[in-house]
């Protein structure tokens, strides 16, 4: 496994919008390709909003990363949402999770960030236990979310 990783920038959302569609198959979440790419064309041209990573294995594009910055009073300080973690089905249970999470991890830690925040399905069991291998607890709370409409 030879994980590596590379900021993406506007030339890769062709491949960013492949790999998204699949990861939101996989979740049984719903697609739309023209918001997909306008919410891409955001944060790939915006720093102040996160970054996002492709993920490569063995020369091949095999998934990406992405962290949104944010702040938080109870953390006591900027702390940052592992928004998207998507690794394709033939490169799993192989480690490229993570060495993922340790990439974000580092990227958190060089831009002072307090706390990282992700959500999980709750039927990924797999990607739970990699999770919490990584350090990641669950406060028995839940995410609630209001799509705000514009």
């Amino acid at each position: 496994m030879t994980a590596t990783f590379r900021i993406a920038n506007i030339s890769d959302i062709d491949s960013l919008i492949e790999l998204m569609r699949e990861y939101y198959a996989f979740d049984r979440l719903p697609f739309d390709e023209s918001h997909a790419r306008a919410a891409l064309q955001g944060i790939l041209t915006d720093d102040s909003l996160g970054q996002l990573w492709l993920i490569h294995d063995d020369g091949q594009t095999v998934g990406y990363l992405v962290l949104t910055w944010g702040y938080s009073l109870e953390f006591m300080g900027r702390d940052a949402f592992l928004d998207e973690l998507y690794i394709r089905a033939s490169h799993r249970r192989r480690g490229v999770g993570s060495k993922a999470l340790a990439f974000a991890e580092e990227i958190c830690h060089s831009f002072g960030i307090r706390a990282l925040h992700l959500e999980v399905e709750r039927e990924n069991h797999g990607a739970q236990t990699c999770y919490r291998k990584a350090g990641f607890e669950d406060h028995g709370r839940y995410l609630m979310t209001k799509l705000i409409s514009r």
